[in-house]
């Protein structure tokens, strides 16, 4: 038949419980990077006052968007002449490790589903089906490898971009100096969710390589009939 037949037994299983995880830690991924929000803080003091200006930034991290506000324009005599952005655009390295993220959940979530509801298929299919899925996951140990590579590395610089100091503050009639910025303690976690996811689908790529053809020996010739 080839109806829903639920068993639990495959999430005991290094195959189904292997998946349970990945769809589980693929959540974490995806929402530590792209749940984050923050800030960058200076103050400025100038001809006797002094101010607090800030440039809020969020996922999917384009800093070059982000003004100071108050406008810069109207502080200290017009030293700033036009509104500060911070620098730099992150949000291809950020969008791509998201994206990879939720796919994983996705998918991880869906052979499960198959694992627990139509192992039967999963097995009887010709191989077809544990071939695709080996594939399948080969391919995500990629993309979770380049990803968070690239999301790693993105980190690094918007660390960077939002440690610099603020431009055009000539002394001693202009004093800026740095008041804080939102840390970034949850973007370290995706980080370190992405590697782990990475860990999780080069594993679990053993496991599917069992279900397949290439793992399983080949099937006994049926002995013919008997000669006199």
């Amino acid at each position: 038949m080839s109806g829903l037949r639920l068993e639990l037994g495959p999430a005991k299983e290094p195959l189904g419980l292997v998946r349970g995880l990945q769809w589980f830690f693929s959540i974490f991924a995806f929402a530590t990077c792209g749940g984050y929000s923050g800030a960058v803080t200076f103050g400025i003091s100038c001809f006797g006052a002094n101010t607090t200006v800030t440039a809020p930034f969020a996922y999917p991290f384009r800093l070059n968007h982000a003004v100071f506000m108050p406008s810069l324009t109207t502080l200290c005599n017009k030293t700033w002449l036009g509104d500060l952005h911070l620098v730099g655009d992150f949000s291809s390295s950020a969008q791509f490790f998201v994206a990879v993220a939720v796919l994983a959940f996705l998918y991880s979530m869906a052979a499960l589903a198959l694992y627990l509801g139509f192992l039967h298929l999963y097995r009887g299919a010709g191989g077809r089906l544990p071939l695709a899925d080996f594939l399948v996951t080969v391919a995500f140990s990629f993309l979770w490898l380049v990803s968070s590579s690239a999301w790693a590395k993105a980190l690094t610089d918007i660390k960077t971009s939002t440690a610099s100091p603020l431009p055009h503050c000539p002394p001693p009639s202009v004093s800026c100096f740095p008041a804080g910025v939102t840390p970034m303690g949850s973007l370290n976690v995706s980080v370190v969710f992405g590697f782990l996811n990475l860990v999780l689908w080069v594993g679990s790529s053993w496991f599917v390589y069992k279900e397949t053809n290439f793992h399983r020996p080949a099937p006994a010739p049926t002995p013919g009939p008997a000669t006199m």
